[in-house]
């Protein structure tokens, strides 16, 4: 596997790139966007031959390092991984030479049939086998290293005997791939299982951290509980930035986005948080 790394992405802060931005971000340019340092996009969003995504997301990378974040390979799966998709992934990655490509410790495929959802794993050396098998065979296939992305649950599953901090690392040692940590992913579960964030973030080694998400979460009741919800749809929670501190305190600096899937906001409240990891990342 070659590891070569793309266009280098500094550690400071990016922001999901977004259509209804498009052409407010061409017209002002980066030195306008100052707080913003990068973008990544969903690679399924770029799987087609042309069209206008393909159009502004080259005219945009031309400025900006990229990022390509999957969202569908369902890398733990029971099946194999879906050769159709693996290739087109590696399209978009031969097109746009990203610094990262990033995929999640999930599952969303079962007897062929797609659900739309990242679905949790149980932590067992059988899900961790094929886990590992899919990320190598990813790797391999690309020829070069991924990150993957820690998940958020709301359940946890009987045949668990593993902590998740430690089947991650388990993926990190047995691949060689890098780890997408998302601190509102780690805050979320925490919250509903009542686990120990900063313990959970402890457990975790700097040097595999590749990026960091940040984003918004919901809180929904049920059954007379607190569930909270990673919808990706608000500004980053003042519990999520203080994690966020924290993580920087034992990691240091690590390039991190700014997630925001749903109810799109302006580009300059996005600036905005952005603005306000640039304040942390670049603090003593």
């Amino acid at each position: 596997m070659d590891n070569n790394h793309f266009d280098p992405i500094p550690s400071n802060a990016g922001v999901g790139l977004k259509p209804q931005h498009y052409e407010e971000i061409l017209s002002l340019g980066p030195d306008a966007n100052h707080q913003i340092g990068w973008f990544e996009v969903h690679t399924e969003n770029y799987m087609g031959a042309g069209g206008p995504p393909h159009y502004y997301l080259e005219k945009i990378r031309q400025d900006y390092p990229l990022s390509l974040h999957g969202v569908g390979l369902s890398l733990g799966t029971a099946e194999g991984l879906k050769p159709d998709h693996l290739r087109r992934i590696k399209n978009v990655v031969d097109r746009y030479q990203p610094a990262l490509v990033s995929e999640h410790i999930s599952w969303s495929i079962a007897n062929g049939v797609y659900l739309n959802d990242l679905i949790p794993l149980p932590y067992t050396a059988e899900t961790l086998q094929i886990t590992c098998e899919h990320i190598d065979h990813m790797q391999n296939f690309l020829g070069r290293q991924i990150l993957v992305e820690n998940p958020s649950s709301y359940l946890l599953f009987k045949s668990s005997n593993m902590e998740e901090p430690d089947f991650i690392n388990e993926i990190l040692s047995n691949t060689g791939c890098g780890l997408l940590l998302d601190v509102n992913n780690i805050y979320v579960s925490c919250q509903n299982h009542g686990w120990d964030a900063r313990n959970y973030i402890s457990k975790l080694k700097p040097e595999t951290v590749g990026e960091i998400h940040l984003a918004g979460h919901s809180v929904k009741e049920w059954r007379g509980q607190s569930l909270r919800i990673d919808d990706h749809g608000s500004h980053v929670c003042d519990e999520v930035w203080a994690l966020y501190e924290y993580t920087l305190s034992l990691m240091g600096p690590k390039p991190t986005l700014i997630e925001w899937d749903n109810n799109i906001p302006a580009l300059i409240t996005l600036s905005q948080e952005a603005e306000r990891a640039n304040i942390l990342l670049n603090s003593d």
